[in-house]
C-alpha cells in the first residue's frame, strides 16, 4: 500500500514575501465597507489577505501593501493591531474553556502536577502574575517527564479564572488533542502583539502541534 502524504496548506505574506504553513500566518478580508477586518477564524467571505502575525509587519502592511493585495481602495483602521490582539487573546481563553469541559485540561496547583508527572500534558499555561516559585517549580516537573512540553504565559490569572469560570487560576495543563493544537497555534500567533512592557512569555520546542492543526483542516 502506498503513503500518502499530508499536504500542508501554504500561504503568501503580502509583507515580507515569506510563503509559510497557514497555521503561522494571519487572514485578512475587505469588509463589506471597505475595512480591513482580521479574521484569525478563517471563516469570513471574500479573498484572504495573508501576514505574518507581528505588530511590525502589520504597521508595514498598513501603509500600502493591503491596497495592492486587496486591488481596490481599503480603510485600515488606526486600531487594527489592538483588533488583532484582542481578538487572538479571546480565541486563545474560548480554546481553555473548551478543553476543560471536554475533559482535556486540569487547573490547579495539585491537578495540574499530576497530568505534569505523568507526562500527559502537552501545553502548560501559567497566569503572568504568579508567584515565580510555583511556576518555576511546575516548569521544571513538567519539561522532565516531558522534554517537548509548550509553557505559555500570555494571560493574568483573572482572565484564566473566567475562561474557566471559577476564580482567579494560575497553573493550567492541557491534554494531548485537538484543543492543545488549536490553542498553540493561535498563541504563536498571538504572541507576536503582545507587548514586551507586559513580561509575556511563551517557550514551544517543536512546530509539530501547529502543523498537526493545519493537516485537519
Amino acid at each position: 500500500m502506498t503513503e500518502t502524504r499530508r499536504h500542508t496548506p501554504e500561504r503568501k505574506c503580502i509583507v515580507t514575501g515569506e510563503v509559510r504553513p497557514k497555521a503561522e500566518l494571519l487572514r485578512f478580508v475587505v469588509g463589506p465597507d471597505g475595512a480591513i477586518v482580521p479574521d484569525p477564524g478563517e471563516e469570513l467571505p471574500g479573498r484572504g489577505i495573508w501576514c505574518v502575525p507581528s505588530r511590525d509587519v502589520l504597521e508595514k502592511a498598513r501603509q500600502r501593501h493591503f491596497a495592492r493585495a486587496a486591488r481596490q481602495a481599503v480603510r485600515v483602521p488606526d486600531d487594527l493591531a489592538a483588533q488583532v490582539a484582542a481578538r487572538l487573546h479571546k480565541r486563545c481563553l474560548d480554546r481553555i474553556g473548551l478543553a476543560m469541559r471536554a475533559g482535556q485540561a486540569r487547573a490547579g496547583f495539585t491537578k495540574v502536577r499530576e497530568v505534569l508527572e505523568r507526562g500527559d500534558a502537552c501545553v502548560l499555561v501559567q497566569a503572568r502574575d504568579a508567584a515565580v516559585d510555583g511556576v518555576e517549580r511546575l516548569r521544571r516537573l513538567g519539561r522532565a517527564a516531558r522534554p517537548d512540553l509548550a509553557l505559555v504565559g500570555l494571560f493574568d490569572s483573572d482572565d484564566l479564572g473566567t475562561a474557566l469560570g471559577r476564580g482567579p487560576t494560575v497553573h493550567v495543563a492541557v491534554l494531548d488533542g485537538g484543543h492543545a493544537d488549536r490553542l498553540l497555534r493561535d498563541c504563536r500567533r498571538l504572541v507576536g502583539f503582545v507587548p514586551e512592557a507586559d513580561e509575556a512569555w511563551m517557550d514551544t520546542p517543536t512546530n509539530r502541534t501547529a502543523e498537526r492543526d493545519d493537516e485537519r483542516r
